[in-house]
């Protein structure tokens, strides 16, 4: 069995192709003209754009996937007889076998009838149970498995690449120095964990040497990664259902910084400067001694400036639509990455400007009956205070809304194990809201061990002095919404797990209110 990813042409077979992650390496290794199926147990606008490619995906994670591929290699159909051939129109149809088997031979990019025929390289996340079904055939037929985390690592070799890792700010950096490099002209490759309107998803397959890559620390493999330039954000406690103590996340941060060639790091986080000791550092301190620092900040309603010094020296002024600290600190790492590959800081502030973010991450969705409708995947203590003090911001000097009225925010807890690890921090990260909307916790998978509930959340905001409603069900959120939402809110929808489906809803309900003679039609 291969011990190595391999790219000349066998095929790739992802399980839960439809996941962030998972998606954006299939697209990539898709568009390389390689052979790429997968499974799912439903259809999204991520695996509609995989299935356009040409990928081919079963809408059933069960050993049956595989039958194809055995019959494909032995020239046979999956029931022992000789293969039929099966015309063009039929190809591809899920539930007929034949005809997906058929769809096999057709699906090859390019590459030889022999590779596509052979049985696929397996690729799991850790999402992915040891004893789901399709997992356990693939292990019974000798199919090579890999992580996730390994296809990305023998990605990262193939080019001059950049990886972002950080406990929090991964997706924005890794997709504004990814624009960055795009707007430059060098055409980077482009894999991140959020979607970007700029490249119209999660990733891009460009023909420049650069490859930018989201780095993950959530179940370690984050040491897997080796990169020409490798970017730490910061270094906090977080996934607690895979690390049991802070020292064994810095652990993996230092594996991972030995790993790269250059770290930039943020010298801001304590332990990013005392423990792994950036080659080149940035930092919001004029007076830190970093190589790239930023004075004379405005931290606005619509945008944030700042003079921008590099080792002492001013390189210029940058704008950029982002709010708050935290954007303005992802975009000094851009700034530092682009400086080591040799770009003008002219065309990096040029860059940066025309940044609209990454999707989920203070995406604005709508602004209806004069309520500001807002989706941030913030799920961790830390990620909620700078997302609502954006909010804050966002609020307080807003042109567009006069009325200046709450900031609402909605938030789904993420995970029984880090709600409950983190339940005194959440308790108190809700100080810039007005109002707090929780619901029940998102599993995320995980088991619910009757420790925590979002009621137990709700209570323990509340004597924090915050104005807190519980609602347990998301049709309850969404009711709660459509009675309460005043004209002048900001609605900031917080967590990542599903909260953000009840959105399109609420907001059409005052977007009658905004037409009422709509509502009459």
């Amino acid at each position: 069995m291969p011990s190595s990813v391999d790219f000349s042409g066998r095929p790739f077979h992802f399980i839960g192709i439809g996941g962030i992650g998972m998606s954006a390496l299939a697209y990539i290794l898709a568009k390389r003209k390689l052979p790429v199926y997968g499974s799912d147990i439903k259809s999204s606008h991520i695996t509609e754009r995989l299935q356009q490619m040409g990928t081919h995906i079963f809408w059933r994670q069960d050993a049956s996937n595989f039958e194809v591929f055995e019959a494909a290699s032995n020239g046979r159909s999956p029931n022992g007889a000789p293969e039929l051939p099966v015309s063009s129109a039929v190809v591809g149809t899920v539930g007929t076998s034949v005809a997906t088997a058929e769809a096999l031979k057709l699906n090859g990019n390019g590459k030889t009838a022999k590779a596509v025929l052979e049985l696929p390289q397996v690729v799991c996340s850790t999402a992915i149970h040891p004893a789901n079904a399709e997992y356990r055939a693939a292990l019974d037929l000798g199919c090579p498995i890999f992580h996730r985390s390994d296809v990305l690592a023998a990605l990262i070799q193939d080019y001059q690449s950049i990886a972002v890792a950080g406990t929090h700010g991964k997706t924005t950096t890794s997709s504004l120095i990814g624009f960055m490099l795009l707007a430059a002209g060098l055409d980077p490759t482009i894999v991140v964990g959020g979607e970007v309107n700029a490249w119209e998803g999660n990733a891009r397959l460009g023909e420049g040497p650069y490859l930018v890559a989201e780095a993950d620390e959530s179940d370690g493999s984050l040491v897997k990664l080796a990169a020409k330039i490798g970017v730490v954000t910061n270094v906090e406690l977080d996934h607690p259902d895979h690390y049991d103590t802070l020292d064994q996340v810095i652990d993996t941060f230092k594996v991972f910084t030995q790993n790269c060639q250059t770290l930039v790091g943020c010298i801001d986080d304590q332990i990013v400067k005392d423990c792994l000791k950036p080659n080149v550092s940035y930092s919001l301190q004029p007076d830190s001694g970093a190589d790239y620092t930023a004075s004379d900040v405005e931290y606005g309603a619509t945008s944030t400036k700042a003079r921008i010094w590099e080792r002492g020296a001013l390189l210029g002024e940058m704008e950029l639509k982002l709010l708050g600290k935290h954007n303005l600190s992802n975009a000094l790492a851009a700034v530092a990455v682009g400086r080591l590959l040799g770009l003008e800081f002219s065309a990096i502030a040029s860059a940066i400007v025309g940044f609209e973010g990454a999707r989920r991450r203070f995406e604005v969705r709508g602004f209806h009956n004069d309520i500001l409708f807002v989706d941030d995947y913030a799920h961790h203590p830390s990620e909620i205070r700078v997302t609502l003090a954006a909010a804050r911001l966002r609020m307080e000097g807003s042109e567009k809304n006069p009325k200046s009225g709450r900031v609402v925010a909605i938030f789904q807890p993420h995970r029984y194990s880090r709600t409950l690890t983190f339940l005194p921090e959440f308790a108190q990260s809700f100080g810039d809201a007005d109002l707090v909307v929780a619901c029940d916790i998102y599993s995320a998978g995980e088991p619910n061990l009757g420790q925590i509930n979002g009621q137990k959340v709700a209570d323990l905001i509340a004597k924090e002095g915050r104005q807190v409603e519980f609602q347990a069900s998301l049709e309850s959120v969404s009711q709660f919404l459509t009675q309460n939402l005043q004209p002048g809110d900001l609605a900031l929808f917080l967590g990542a797990g599903n909260l953000n489906q009840i959105i399109p809803e609420v907001m059409a309900f005052y977007q009658a209110a905004d037409c009422p003679e709509s509502a009459h039609s």
